[in-house]
């Protein structure tokens, strides 16, 4: 069992940054790659970003491209979400997710963490 708590969220202003943190526990061992998708007011859940654990490739919407850098520490089990010149679209609950193997079902969710940003 893997449990993924993400922290980092909060209220910004448009054009301010921000980096939100998943720390995984629990079985670490198993992980594959780890996501991040958020979910806005009323809309379905989108992805956002994925690194494969530990090697490190990534892979990223192309409505992020540019302004969101996934990235990950693997001594402490924690995959990041860095991102820039926040806009007041970027509202949504964050959440990252964990795959256990290559078919990238998303096995682990965390309960997410609040953005948001102010025009």
């Amino acid at each position: 069992q893997v449990q993924l708590v993400e922290s980092g969220g909060g209220l910004v202003q448009a054009g301010d940054s921000l980096r939100l943190s998943c720390a995984a526990s629990g079985g670490t061992f198993r992980l594959y790659a780890l996501h991040w998708f958020r979910q806005a007011p009323g809309k379905e859940r989108e992805f956002v970003a994925r690194i494969n654990w530990p090697a490190g490739s990534t892979y990223y919407a192309d409505s992020v491209k540019g302004r969101f850098t996934i990235s990950s520490d693997y001594a402490k089990n924690t995959v990041y979400l860095q991102i820039n010149s926040l806009k007041p679209d970027d509202t949504a609950v964050y959440y990252c997710a964990a795959s256990t193997d290559l078919r990238m079902r998303y096995d682990y969710w965390g309960q997410g963490t609040q953005v948001t940003v102010s025009s």
